[in-house]
């Protein structure tokens, strides 16, 4: 196995399949990132448990492929340098020494082992006082995407909010490199991001078209308000899910 928790040395929960409407008002508990490679054989059983979690409306699941194994002979058809950008900024952010597959970040907080369900388990549990404190409603009506942020606490703002295009499923027949003659279904797959505002700690309503989001094969939106900026993020403080259609 290459991948695993090969260091690199570069410088680079209602889950979205819960609710059947247009709009999402449960609070989830917990957002979990999956950074992913159809090129890496360790990611597989990351994939799978990605999709069991993803059945636990009170979490909000996305998986993010990487680009970074494309050398080893299959270039990932889901893979995205944003992504890969994104898992650097969470290491730079945490302090760690690199990246690597496959790799869950909980909350924005704190990064396991994505294949490792107790280590998931754990990570929720010690990030519930510091994260998914704000409630964000996420609701749809014809073009438009709506997104409302409550009232937070003193010292939560400034939080930029982004909308997250996602496929809730896309399986994939991968003819070469690790995982060769192997068919994947990868849950909840992140295609398309756009930030939407600036949370300034106060209730605050966002409606944008959701064209914003919609690159082919996108099928549901996930709103997520986190701390921190793009190349450095912090906790997410809320987060809500819907299907587009």
């Amino acid at each position: 196995m290459r991948c695993g928790r090969v260091l690199m040395l570069a410088v680079v929960l209602a889950g979205v399949s819960g609710p059947a409407d247009a709009q999402s008002d449960t609070r989830p508990v917990a957002v979990i990132e999956l950074f992913t490679s159809q090129g890496c054989s360790s990611c597989p059983p990351a994939d799978r448990l990605l999709g069991e979690l993803a059945k636990n409306a009170s979490l909000i699941t996305l998986s993010l492929s990487v680009d970074y194994w494309d050398h080893l002979g299959w270039k990932d058809s889901l893979a995205s340098p944003r992504h890969t950008k994104r898992q650097w900024a969470y290491s730079r952010s945490q302090g760690t020494s690199g990246v690597y597959t496959p790799q869950a970040i909980i909350n924005g907080v704190v990064g396991v082992v994505g294949s490792n369900r107790k280590e998931i388990e754990a990570a929720i549990a010690r990030t519930r006082d510091g994260a998914m404190t704000v409630p964000v409603r996420l609701a749809l009506d014809g073009d438009a995407i709506t997104v409302s942020v409550a009232d937070g606490k003193n010292g939560a703002a400034p939080a930029d909010l982004w909308l997250c295009g996602v496929t809730r499923s896309a399986s994939v027949e991968i003819r070469r490199g690790e995982n060769r003659g192997r068919n994947i279904t990868y849950v909840n797959v992140g295609r398309h991001w756009a930030k939407v505002g600036t949370w300034s700690g106060k209730s605050a309503t966002w409606s944008v078209p959701a064209s914003t989001i919609a690159v082919p094969g996108v099928d549901s939106v996930i709103a997520i308000l986190q701390r921190g900026s793009d190349d450095k993020p912090g906790p997410i403080l809320g987060a809500a899910a819907a299907m587009m259609h």
